[in-house]
Parts: C-alpha cells; sequence; structure tokens
C-alpha cells in the first residue's frame, strides 16, 4: 500500500473533463461497472483487468464509500492478471504427446491439424492449474482539485491506466508538466530554461534558449 504509507515515486495527470452533478454515486457506479471480475479457472492468456480497492486486491465492491471516497479524493488500484506458460517446457510436452500419438499408429509424424488439437488440450489442461502473475497499481485521484497520481513510472502502465480510466468516467488524464508548478511566473521558467543544457525537454515540448537571450 505505497499511497497509505511510506516514501513513494508516482506520475501526476491533470483530469481533464466536467465532473458530472451526483458524482459520487455516478463514479461509485463507474467503478463497480469496470471492476475486476474473476476469470474462469481456464482462462486462456490474454489479460483480465478492472479496479479493485486499495486495501486489499480481492475486495472489487465499491458499495461502502468509507473504503474508498475520503472527502473528495478517492483511492484505487488497477490490477491486472495474465496468465503465462513455460514455453520451452510447453514445447517440449507437445513434442513428446505428438511423438506418443505418430507412434502409436505406428506413422512418421502426425498432422498439423492433430498438432494443433493437441496443442489446444494441453493448454486447457496447464491453464486450468496454473496461478496468473498479479500486478497491482494504486492511485489517488484528487476529483476537488482535478489531479490524478499514478503509483508508477512506467510509461506502459500509464498508458493502460488512462485508457481504462477514460473507459470508466468518461474522462482524459493528461501528464502534468512540470513547468505547470511554476505558474504564470514567467521569469521562473526563465531561470529553469538557463539552468539546463539547450535544448532541455520540459514536460514533453523542447524550449530552447534564443540567441543573446539575457
Amino acid at each position: 500500500m505505497g499511497i497509505l504509507g511510506g516514501a513513494m515515486t508516482v506520475a501526476r495527470f491533470r483530469v481533464e473533463g466536467e465532473r458530472v452533478d451526483g458524482w459520487r454515486d455516478a463514479y461509485r457506479s463507474a467503478l463497480q461497472d469496470h471492476a475486476f471480475k474473476e476469470p474462469p479457472v481456464e482462462q486462456g492468456l490474454e489479460e483480465v483487468e478492472g479496479w479493485v480497492e486499495i486495501h486489499n486486491l480481492l475486495d472489487t465492491s465499491f458499495e461502502d464509500f468509507n473504503r474508498w471516497l475520503y472527502q473528495d479524493v478517492a483511492l484505487f488500484a488497477l490490477r491486472v492478471d495474465k496468465k503465462r506458460l513455460p514455453a520451452k517446457l510447453f514445447k517440449a510436452t507437445l513434442d513428446k504427446k505428438c511423438e506418443a500419438w505418430a507412434a502409436e499408429r505406428e506413422v512418421e509424424r502426425c498432422p498439423a491439424s492433430v498438432r494443433s488439437e493437441l496443442k489446444d488440450q494441453l493448454q486447457s489442461e496447464w491453464l486450468a492449474r496454473t496461478l496468473p502473475s498479479v500486478g497491482v497499481t494504486e492511485a489517488a485521484w484528487n476529483i476537488g482539485e482535478g489531479y490524478c497520481i499514478l503509483h508508477s513510472l512506467s510509461e506502459g502502465m500509464a498508458d493502460r491506466f488512462r485508457k481504462r480510466f477514460y473507459r470508466t468516467f468518461g474522462l482524459t488524464l493528461v501528464p502534468w508538466s512540470p513547468l505547470e508548478y511554476l505558474g504564470a511566473d514567467s521569469s521562473a521558467v526563465d531561470r529553469l530554461v538557463a539552468s539546463a543544457p539547450s535544448p532541455v525537454q520540459l514536460g514533453g515540448a523542447d524550449v530552447r534558449l534564443s540567441e543573446g537571450r539575457s
């Protein structure tokens, strides 16, 4: 629980879009609709994702406001499950099954269609007894001030989180630029740019010192 205690490294986003009337109930319903749902035991290799409570990744109900909404700050997490099979061991086992099939029928090799069928059967068997790898990324959304912090610096996770956030709430997350902390103080921007190599990359935009600038 990095957001609830201890130092943390986060990415910050500005939330763009209008807050709906009756937002408490609306956002609770949205989280419920897009909450993590346990897949069937024989889940395939695709990833499964959804919202969970920040206190425990097995809690997927947002009915109780007291467990995720603190005044106008929402705390929740994105859970991503993925099953992976050991590729080399799987291939070796499949080869043995194909060899046994061919030997039983006294043929040189099994056809591609048979190998595909054996592969599907073996994959279903292994997936049924394989636990998924589970990733949980926490977030805090300050609804009143219009920003969200994500407890991850991974660009891949940020992209996944922003897409899920938009599908859930209909709101866009825009990366927060360091320059926004400076507000309208143009002299502070000048000092920041002057202290860095030229050109510098600030908040996704190239800032170059002009010739003869003081």
